[in-house]
């Protein structure tokens, strides 16, 4: 895997969601809409994404991709993290790739859950992290009250909507004594650019992130270590599909059944799609289309 460069990371780590910013949103029509499939499917697919959650903006598009080359019509809808659940239980969305569990989304699945379908997960290697400068001199989150000064008193944050934003403000930051550090929530994008503009200046930063991420590829940091786990253990990815999904797509809840990623796999997929040099402006299908050639065997027994 080539080496990821900054400038290019943050540039169109940026454009993810302004390129998933063009696609459908929810109550979008299309000319398939009602139309069924051979297979026994609806033709149309609500594909919700995460705003700012790389991994499954990349596994949506895989996705997106393989299920048009099979006939569907999808629409991928981008929203918050809260509003795709609620979503889910009435129709709004059909499906969603990326819940974290046992932690992360819990308090989602907890309030929504019986009206969704776990359809399992597809990768296993998921953690949230507060990560800082590789430099920086702490390793671990019980040393950072102490060096607060080091880091401006804040811990750079994303979406506030986010599990791991909730995560970090309610287990974590009691935890460690952390209550005079800010958490400063934005967007993922706007971290990336702060953690971006800190790595030039030389500065200690903190941030709360994810593997798997291309940012721990793009830039030297490291997970602070979390001895009273108040961040989880290694997490899965799962598909949930809302309120009809098993009714409406029979043959797409068992593909989806058995979907499998790791994340070395995962990871070329992100980097050919936020770090290459062929993606034109807010449009991935020409990279995504580049990468299952390339992984072809693989695409292939997705919907095998």
């Amino acid at each position: 895997m080539k080496k990821r460069t900054i400038a290019a990371s943050i540039a169109l780590g940026t454009t993810t969601v302004l390129g998933l910013a063009a696609c459908s949103p929810p109550g979008s029509s299309s000319s398939a809409e009602g139309e069924t499939l051979d297979n026994g499917d609806q033709a149309v697919v609500d594909l919700a994404v995460f705003n700012g959650w790389d991994e499954g903006i990349a596994a949506s598009w895989l996705w997106k991709t393989v299920l048009e080359d099979e006939g569907y019509t999808v629409n991928l809808k981008p929203a918050d993290v809260a509003p795709v659940y609620s979503g889910l239980t009435t129709d709004d969305y059909d499906v969603v790739l990326d819940t974290w569990l046992p932690t992360t989304h819990a308090s989602y699945i907890e309030q929504y859950g019986d009206d969704l379908t776990d359809l399992g997960a597809w990768n296993d290697g998921a953690k949230l992290a507060v990560a800082v400068n590789e430099d920086a001199p702490i390793d671990s989150l019980d040393e950072l009250a102490a060096n607060a000064d080091l880091f401006g008193g804040t811990i750079v944050g994303i979406e506030p909507g986010a599990g791991l934003t909730a995560a970090v403000q309610d287990e974590t930051i009691p935890t460690y004594g952390l209550g005079d550090m800010q958490l400063q929530t934005s967007s993922t994008a706007a971290m990336l650019t702060e953690l971006k503009s800190a790595t030039d200046a030389g500065e200690d930063i903190a941030v709360t992130l994810w593997s798997p991420h291309w940012a721990y590829d793009a830039f030297p940091i490291k997970d602070l270590a979390d001895p009273e786990g108040t961040l989880g253990d290694a997490e899965g990815i799962h598909s949930f599909g809302g309120k009809s999904f098993t009714a409406d797509f029979p043959q797409l809840t068992e593909w989806l059944q058995g979907f499998t990623m790791d994340t070395e796999t995962l990871s070329s997929l992100e980097n050919a799609m936020f770090n290459g040099e062929e993606v034109d402006g807010d449009d991935y299908a020409p990279v995504v289309e580049k990468w299952i050639s390339e992984n072809q065997d693989y695409v292939d027994g997705l919907t095998s």
